[in-house]
């Protein structure tokens, strides 16, 4: 699979029949193949869903749309968003612990998140993909220490579903912004699930942690990814 990264946690990821756009809001999107396209939104915050993904069903293209259960399609929402009932229709809002089949054997499965919205589970041609979305142990050193401990154990119970799950490829969060905790959430994930490839995300353009985390544990050199430069591609 070709795996391009849009920005922050903003991927497309082309396999042999389908292709996928996850959390895509900002960043030059590359000529889509004239495949079946899926595109995903794990929640409504801005870093995470612009509504301009409808835009992308132009006619001409098969295409379906996976939103968080907080991106409502009420009548209010539709007027400003522009989106037609004919797209609307093409969409699915989905909550946390949902399962569903799509056409061309994609199934995709869902977690709640610790903010907002969902984390996806994604299966299609014999692999597993994984978007967390904001699902992450969120850990803030001026947040009071109850609420650290209720997010980590929120955390923990959320993703219990994956543990030993193989996961050919994941994209989960390593934000600069908890400094020490940054890459508490994404560590655990690594020795919770079988986890093949994964690549950090929702890092605001700043890349250093990936660094420190593998100059810390270079036993995780084979398995993640940094992410260097907006556009970047892997091919997997």
């Amino acid at each position: 699979m070709r795996v391009t990264f849009l920005a922050h946690s903003g991927f497309l990821v082309e396999l042999d029949s389908v292709c996928l756009l996850l959390d895509w809001w900002k960043g030059e999107l590359p000529e889509l193949p004239d495949k079946p396209l899926f595109c995903f939104a794990s929640h409504q915050h801005h870093d995470h869903f612009n509504p301009q993904i409808f835009s992308l069903d132009d006619g001409r293209k098969e295409i379906r749309f996976l939103l968080g259960k907080d991106i409502q399609l009420s009548a209010h929402n539709r007027k400003k968003w522009n989106l037609s009932d004919v797209t609307a229709e093409k969409c699915a809002v989905l909550s946390g612990n949902e399962k569903i089949d799509l056409p061309h054997g994609v199934t995709v499965e869902t977690l709640p998140s610790t903010d907002e919205g969902v984390a996806f589970l994604m299966t299609c041609e014999e692999k597993t993909i994984y978007h967390a979305g904001d699902l992450n142990w969120w850990h803030w050193e001026g947040e009071d220490k109850a609420w650290n401990r209720n997010m980590e154990t929120d955390f923990k119970r959320f993703v219990e579903p994956l543990r030993g799950r193989r996961i050919d490829l994941a994209f989960a969060p390593l934000d600069p912004r908890q400094e020490g905790a940054a890459d508490w959430g994404l560590r655990y994930l690594l020795e919770l699930a079988e986890v093949k490839k994964l690549i950090p995300m929702h890092q605001w353009e700043d890349y250093r942690p990936t660094e420190a985390f593998l100059r810390a544990l270079p036993q995780w050199a084979e398995t993640v990814l940094p992410v260097e430069r907006l556009g970047q591609q892997w091919i997997l």
